[in-house]
């Protein structure tokens, strides 16, 4: 199976100029947890999750009204393709301990949005089971995602 066929195709993206108060909006409108942030020919530049509203905005006291979200966004962002096979994509998102993986098309640019709720689509429980203990797992990694101190891969602090 390929990316294409359990991506979810309706994604929404923001420019890096966009402040982060109008994501936060976005994010609520959507019931999303992350927004792809993208140059001018819709390539990804970075990306915004919900963690780092809280943490890289709130927490620091910047202004959300204020702040573009170039200031607070991940700049290292892992993508796969969207002819991309299935299982690589999920090896990816285990490989670098992320829920959510942004497809691109050969241009870099948005076409959808993999989740861990889309890969219920192609795995048996058990199988599921098993990505998501190698997503969340940290064996002592202090760089995982249950962490809340910044990744040395982009370490963008108060």
């Amino acid at each position: 199976m390929k990316v294409k066929d359990c991506m979810c195709h309706d994604v929404c993206f923001v420019k890096p100029e966009t402040k982060v108060s109008e994501v936060a909006k976005l994010m609520a409108k959507n019931h999303i947890g992350c927004v792809p942030v993208c140059d001018n020919n819709n390539s990804v530049c970075g990306i915004l999750t919900d963690r780092d509203l809280v943490l890289r905005c709130m927490a620091c006291g910047k202004d959300a009204c204020k702040t573009p979200v170039s200031d607070i966004m991940s700049c290292n962002v892992t993508t796969c393709k969207d002819t991309d096979n299935i299982t690589n994509a999920e090896n990816t998102m285990g490989q670098n301990q992320i829920r959510r993986l942004p497809v691109c098309d050969n241009q870099n640019r948005v076409v959808g949005m993999l989740t861990l709720s889309d890969l219920t689509k192609d795995n048996n429980k058990e199988d599921f089971y098993n990505m998501v203990e190698e997503i969340c797992n940290c064996n002592g990694n202090k760089n995982c995602l249950l962490y809340t101190s910044p990744s040395p891969r982009d370490p963008k602090t108060c």
